[in-house]
């Protein structure tokens, strides 16, 4: 049985991880190439803004609360264990900022966890409006993928091959030599493939895999939904539980219509709980009564046989709560009498 639902252990494996004799002191000045920018640090920022809550989750997961002046852009709420050192930063609006709002927090460092916050079509600033400015930027190595014909509005491209927990771990890796915090990020690094080992051990070897549609969230009834394309976080997760994303797109998050899905016909649906209310089916329970309701989406397998989990929407952005969000599953699975 899945044990690991919450991070447990947090302020644990902080402490364990206090220990200078864990690591080296970061050596700077420090260079790193990211995303195809070589940016350089001559100290560790003091003064640092996370744009999207995957980026500002990793700093208050390292204990830099106190180095940051700023956050932006929150799907859901921040993690229960987070939530008093979140207290201390100052969130600068749940949604996309202005270039105006951020530089006057006077930082030092900014981390962004999509391309539309500061990539080449950003809705907020470039890499370069931040560099012309002498401001520092660094964006998740987990969301440099091709920007192609299947980009969406989100700055999402498509990704050749499924998603892994090894872009998170540079990017903890990275930021904890940043911030010259190196034992804390191998310690949380440690702690999340843990995770992954335990559940990929608990999957069944002699059970016929599953085959799930991951629903974040749509405008309306009527209107396309957005998915978890098959090779990004939704179908790592799939596969950590031993099953098959059934949307079969490079996309990262294909927009479908219920035609399509209905076609796709998966033995579990997992819909997503999302915390920003900008849609009335942002919220899982009005999903839920969707799918049940619908004269079509009713006559779904996984709607029939009762088979629709719910897990935390930014589970299914490739971040630092994937592996939390597969957690979340497996145990809804096990009650199900699915896994």
């Amino acid at each position: 049985m899945t044990r690991l639902l919450a991070v447990t252990g947090f302020s644990t494996l902080l402490s364990l991880a206090s220990s200078s004799a864990l690591a080296d002191n970061t050596q700077y000045p420090l260079t790193l190439n990211n995303c195809g920018v070589e940016v350089t640090f001559e100290q560790a920022p003091e003064r640092a803004i996370g744009l999207g809550q995957a980026s500002a989750e990793i700093m208050l997961m390292l204990g830099l609360e106190d180095r940051m002046v700023g956050t932006a852009f929150w799907p859901n709420q921040v993690l229960p264990q987070l939530a008093e050192a979140n207290a201390k930063v100052e969130v600068l609006t749940v949604e996309f900022p202005t270039f105006e709002s951020i530089l006057a927090k006077n930082p030092d460092l900014v981390t962004a966890a999509l391309p539309s916050l500061i990539g080449p079509s950003s809705r907020v600033a470039t890499r370069e409006d931040f560099d012309n400015v002498g401001v520092a930027t660094y964006l998740s190595p987990n969301t440099c993928v091709a920007e192609d014909a299947a980009k969406d509005k989100f700055g999402y491209g498509s990704r050749e091959q499924r998603w892994s927990m090894d872009g998170l771990y540079q990017e903890i890796d990275e930021m904890a030599r940043i911030f010259d915090v190196d034992a804390r990020g191998q310690a949380l690094i440690e702690d999340l493939k843990q995770r992954e080992a335990v559940l990929r051990a608990e999957t069944p070897e002699d059970s016929d895999p599953l085959s799930f549609v991951f629903w974040f969230s749509s405008p309306s009834p009527s209107a396309d939904a957005y998915l978890g394309g098959k090779n990004g976080a939704s179908g790592f997760i799939a596969d950590v539980l031993g099953g098959t994303n059934a949307i079969d797109s490079d996309a990262e998050w294909p927009a479908l219509g219920w035609e399509s899905i209905i076609a796709a016909d998966p033995d579990v649906i997992v819909v997503a709980r999302v915390d920003r209310n900008r849609w009335d089916l942002d919220n899982s329970e009005a999903k839920i009564e969707f799918l049940n309701s619908d004269p079509a989406t009713r006559e779904m397998r996984a709607v029939k046989n009762g088979a629709i989990v719910v897990m935390d929407g930014h589970a299914m952005d490739p971040t630092m709560r994937t592996i939390f969000g597969a957690e979340e599953v497996a145990e809804q699975l096990e009650a199900l009498g699915l896994r």
